[in-house]
């Protein structure tokens, strides 16, 4: 049965006097990216309200794939479990030209991989998980049918006039988060625009109900004989739920192409053509076109700009809701620490950097996609078939045809991020990583740490873990055998610095029979050997420290404990954004 979403009542607003504080952090739009910042917040401890235009979540698949790394970012946030359990996973994926395979691929995955690389799940279905999530989350609400006009910023608060059903409001904040899609009214209040490349290329999105035996993989065709000249990407989704998209051609009228009956004409030859016998029906519909578009900074005053109303990136290769998502999960622990008085806001210029570079990350793998999916000028049409052509007969040109799916984004150019090359280039007696271990395998400063299945230990025996559900969202001080009780003293100053916005952890792995030895530290959370293998995936030697930020990043790679420096020095250089 397709997703019917549920219907939220406005809410009034209490009375505010003219002298009452203004809210701490204020999130305009219920999207994905908007309810996972809120959720990330109110785990550390602030308060935060959601504005959102309509009354219930969005209707449509939408953004349906969802990296590991995602997946991860929600595990923190207490809802991976149902996102795992409401999602389809896949690993592989085909392109056929015409009716000729040209391209069979399979995404990196191992037996210590806690995740796959992909899953499916409708926007709606993952919209919906997050607002009853935070239904349950205290400190943390979302106001229905509060549509925001315009916002303006004045010595130190942020001023958003709000249409609701009882009439014009103002809303006082300290921080205002936009989160308002493609289409941002803040973005527009501010006077600021999205720069970069929009793309010729229409697609028509549409959901069907469809009962099919076929697998769960990404299937395109290139000017396949069901609808010459066109591309056609089909996705399986939960509950017999089918994702189809498909090119409409340069002289196609978008309106005439987006009507239902066309819609189902143009479905219908390529199901036929597939040998289809099932009944269907279309669910939902829209259309799309590609663009490469970002704002300059992410960061005005006290404005932040988090997905779509920061940034825009082509659809190929789903890195636009995986993008946002990051920008949630980094700008929760960046904000909470700026708002609780710890940090300062120079922690949000970091932000901002390190999310603008991001989209040029994205965008470098996904304007490759896009030319090829989406080829704008007769040349780059010509070379697209021409690849297509020979791709069989020469296997070196299948790399073009690859979609390059999306894959976490990387922190190393960051201010945060620990240098990867003389110890003096380090912070103050801050952390540094030696010229030594430029060239280590596993994660350099600034890339993602994986996640791996793993082993915590205990006296009474090992516990299936991972290594994301040991560090949750925290700084985490990762020991690699090191000696009992080495990392505690340096966490436990640490961790006064920057609770409680921050927690810290600190994590040991070792060698043994699986039982927490007698000389432990209770601080130290013991993790044993596993299928996973920690080390072997870290690239680590006995004695290496690791230190993890919150959303996963590695910021600095150590030999050993003695190299951590100063506890108050390494805080220093987090809440001050790396900017010493």
């Amino acid at each position: 049965m397709y997703f019917t979403a549920r219907r939220y009542p406005f809410t009034p607003f209490p009375p505010s006097p003219p002298d009452t504080d203004p809210e701490s952090v204020v999130v305009v739009g219920a999207g994905p990216v908007g309810l996972a910042l809120a959720l990330g917040l109110a785990r550390r401890g602030v308060a935060v309200t959601v504005l959102e235009a309509g009354d219930s979540v969005s209707y449509g698949s939408r953004a349906i794939c969802l990296s590991r790394h995602s997946l991860e970012v929600l595990e923190r946030l207490g809802v991976g479990a149902e996102f795992a359990a409401r999602s389809l996973p896949w690993t592989s994926g085909r392109s056929f030209h015409r009716d000729t395979e040209v391209l069979s691929f399979e995404m990196p995955h191992t037996d210590g991989d806690v995740r796959a690389p992909m899953v499916n799940i409708s926007q709606s279905v993952a919209e919906q998980i997050l607002v009853d999530e935070i239904d349950r989350t205290e400190g943390c609400t979302v106001r229905w049918q509060c549509r925001v006009r315009d916002c303006t910023e004045d010595d130190g608060v942020v001023t958003v006039r709000v249409d609701t059903p009882d009439g014009e409001r103002d809303v006082r904040t300290r921080w205002l988060v936009a989160a308002d899609g493609a289409r941002s009214t803040v973005r527009e209040s501010l006077g600021l625009s999205l720069t970069g490349t929009s793309y010729e290329g229409r697609y028509v999105i549409a959901d069907i109900h469809w009962r099919s035996p076929l697998s769960t993989e990404r299937r395109v065709w290139f000017d396949p004989p069901s609808n010459p000249g066109s591309t056609i990407i089909l996705h399986r989704q939960p509950d017999d739920i089918w994702r189809v998209d498909y090119q409409l051609g340069p002289d196609d009228d978008p309106e005439t192409e987006s009507g239902e009956e066309r819609i189902r004409e143009r479905i219908t030859r390529h199901l036929d053509w597939l040998g289809n016998t099932e009944p269907w029906t279309l669910e939902w519909s829209s259309l799309y076109r590609a663009h490469s578009l970002s704002l300059d900074s992410y960061a005005h005053g006290r404005v932040l700009f988090a997905g779509d109303a920061a940034h825009l990136v082509p659809i190929f290769g789903v890195r636009g809701l995986n993008s946002g998502l990051e920008d949630a999960d980094t700008l929760a622990w960046m904000l909470a620490p700026v708002v609780t008085g710890t940090a300062d806001p120079a922690l949000l210029r970091t932000y901002a950097a390190e999310r603008r570079d991001a989209w040029c990350q994205n965008v470098e793998q996904a304007e490759k996609s896009t030319l090829f999916m989406t080829p704008g000028t007769p040349g780059y049409t010509m070379t697209r078939d021409a690849v297509l052509s020979l791709a069989n007969r020469r296997p070196v040109l299948r790399h073009l045809i690859n979609p390059r799916q999306s894959s976490a984004t990387h922190s190393r150019t960051s201010p945060l991020t620990a240098p990867s090359t003389a110890p003096s280039t380090a912070p103050p007696s801050g952390p540094s990583t030696p010229a030594a271990a430029v060239d280590r395998p596993g994660p350099a400063p600034g890339d993602p740490v994986p996640d791996r299945v793993l082993a915590a230990l205990s006296p009474d025996g090992p516990v299936p873990s991972s290594l994301n559900v040991e560090r949750g969202p925290d700084l985490t001080v990762l020991g690699v055998r090191t000696e009992p009780g080495a990392l505690t003293g340096f966490t436990r100053a640490l961790r006064t610095r920057l609770a409680p916005a921050v927690g810290v952890r600190a994590l040991v792995t070792c060698s043994g029979d699986g039982r927490a030895p007698d000389t432990a530290h209770p601080e130290e959370r013991l993790l044993g050997p596993s299928d996973g293998d920690l080390e072997s995936a870290l690239g680590a030697e006995p004695g290496e420290v690791f230190v993890l930020r919150p959303d996963g990043l590695l910021l600095a790679r150590l030999p050993d404990p003695g190299h951590l420096g100063s506890a108050d020095a390494l805080a220093d250089h987090i809440l001050q954004g790396g900017n010493r």
